[in-house]
């Protein structure tokens, strides 16, 4: 998923609270995230985005030069992988853990701030993301959303599968998942706000839904008209 800079620093001072972590016994899922509802300044009503892509002036030679290498791993729109369901993963192994562990890799040289595996063609029911720089790469196995608060907002997204594609897409500001972590372990994760649009971004992927799904005609007439440009242009 992506967010142009001028949104992501928003989003990031509205963020500043890391999310916290509760311990739960260990017969019950744990709760490893609840993030604060976003306190928003009537002065800047600005809603957020979703994937990092920073402006190119912005983006040293080095850095871009990682970004792009990491981009040719993505697969883009039209790829059938997009459309397809993911699978429940069976067994969390190291092999699992090591393919967790490239898709956070590529998700941060690309500049973004979730990844699904199907969109680096695997067809595990598997999540990265990282809405802060400071805070670490996490991983949801088999996530499924349980509850989502009666609250939606509106925000422009965009997506590393489709390239040069802003699109408006309204979702649920809170929302509680169920999910494994790396470790097999089962958690639940109650996020809002930027993390809890990046999670629900994910997992639409998973589903095969891409964003332009969930846009205007028009929105997706232009967002077509992009892509072709993009298309040309590359």
């Amino acid at each position: 998923m992506r967010l142009d800079a001028e949104r992501a620093a928003g989003a990031r001072d509205r963020e500043r609270e890391a999310p916290c972590i509760a311990e739960r016994p260990r017969a019950r899922p744990k709760l490893v995230a609840v993030a604060e509802p976003i306190k928003r300044e009537e002065a800047n009503p600005e809603p957020e985005g979703e994937v990092i892509e920073p402006d190119e002036r912005d983006v040293d030679p080095v850095r871009a030069a990682r970004r792009d290498a990491a981009l040719v791993h993505v697969r883009k729109f039209g790829d059938p992988v997009l459309r397809a369901r993911a699978r429940p993963v069976e067994r969390v192994d190291n092999a699992l853990r090591t393919e967790i562990e490239r898709m956070g890799r590529l998700m941060n040289d690309a500049m973004g701030v979730g990844l699904a595996a199907t969109q680096v063609g695997v067809l595990h029911r598997v999540l990265v993301y990282r809405v802060q720089q400071q805070s670490p790469v996490a991983a949801l196995i088999n996530p499924e959303i349980e509850w989502t608060g009666e609250e939606a907002e509106s925000a422009e997204e965009g997506c590393l599968s489709l390239p040069a594609v802003l699109v408006d897409v309204a979702r649920p500001i809170h929302v509680r998942v169920r999910a494994l972590n790396e470790a097999g372990d089962e958690i639940v994760v109650e996020a809002s706000g930027l993390e809890a649009r990046v999670i629900q971004h994910e997992i639409d992927h998973l589903d095969g839904v891409l964003i332009l799904d969930r846009a205007t005609r028009e929105q997706r007439k232009e967002a077509m008209r992009a892509l072709r440009e993009a298309q040309r242009a590359a």
